[in-house]
């Protein structure tokens, strides 16, 4: 995991896998199951279930699809990461990037990818710069 970023309804996150190996529905099949079921065991509930996940018997706390994209080169990686990072800016959630705590920006920080202060200014192409189904 090189990137990651918790947010209320959604997350993001960039991986690194194995070569040959391009299974991102496995792996989020994987993550949902135990945090579904951590969440649970820890009092979590879930959101309303629809008819469909009823017959599945689908948790209903995770959308059903997510949207990937292969890293280009370095600059698209960088791209990413910094959309990623300023994502709790973008939704309102805090006013600096460094007091959002669910994210891999303070450990950035530590590694020297970015300042403690980075993400402060306004970007104007983060806004042109949308995820698909976010």
């Amino acid at each position: 995991m090189e990137g990651f970023c918790l947010l209320p309804d959604h997350l993001h996150c960039i991986w690194v896998l194995p070569e040959n190996d391009k299974d991102f529905s496995v792996r989020w099949g994987g993550i949902k199951s135990l945090f579904t079921f951590y969440y649970r065991d820890q009092g979590g509930r879930d959101g309303v279930r629809n008819k469909s996940r009823e017959r599945s018997g689908e948790a209903a706390i995770w959308q059903r699809r997510f949207w990937e994209h292969l890293i280009r080169d370095q600059e698209d990686f960088a791209k990413h990461m910094d959309y990623l990072h300023y994502n709790p800016v973008k939704h309102g959630l805090v006013c600096r990037v460094a007091d959002w705590q669910w994210s891999t920006f303070h450990h950035c920080v530590k590694e020297g990818y970015y300042k403690q202060d980075w993400g402060n200014q306004k970007f104007n192409w983060i806004e042109q710069f949308q995820c698909v189904g976010e």
